[in-house]
């Protein structure tokens, strides 16, 4: 599957322009990630795949200039953000219903199932972000695609 290096859309195979923004595409299709660099020495995959390692690297791709024009580091910038968020408040909750006498007993049970979930999903979406897909989490995933198409 290719992607245009300039908007990210979805290039048909064979199709020498893209359809949504006109943009040349590459000889052969290549995608996202692996031919275009996105102007400061990281190609598209790359910065995807950076998106995730912290809070930080995502803030910065949205807001430095090569890397806020291109909808896949978007994409990944704003799922990165939107998981973070997600996992804090999940961690907070259990938090406060570990400290319920009864309950909190449970959350000894749940802390490293969801500790090993969570890394689980850690590692899939750096992988999947070097591979240049566009891996969605099921309402994070639609919320960042919105995010990245605005």
């Amino acid at each position: 599957m290719a992607f245009c290096s300039s908007c990210g859309a979805q290039i048909p195979a064979g199709a020498t322009t893209c359809p949504a923004c006109s943009a040349a595409a590459s000889p052969g299709g290549s995608p996202a990630g692996t031919a275009h660099s996105a102007g400061g020495g990281l190609t598209d995959n790359v910065a995807g795949m950076l998106a995730y390692v912290t809070i930080i690297p995502p803030i910065i791709f949205l807001v430095m200039e090569p890397y806020n024009r291109n909808r896949f580091v978007r994409f990944h910038a704003f799922q990165s953000i939107f998981f973070c968020v997600a996992w804090t408040v999940l961690w907070i909750a259990l938090s406060i219903v570990g400290m319920i006498p009864v309950l909190g007993w449970a959350t000894l049970l749940i802390w490293p199932l969801l500790g090993l979930g969570g890394l689980i999903i850690w590692v899939i979406l750096l992988l999947k972000a070097n591979q240049g897909q566009m891996f969605k989490l099921p309402v994070i995933g639609d919320m960042a695609e919105k995010q990245a198409n605005a």
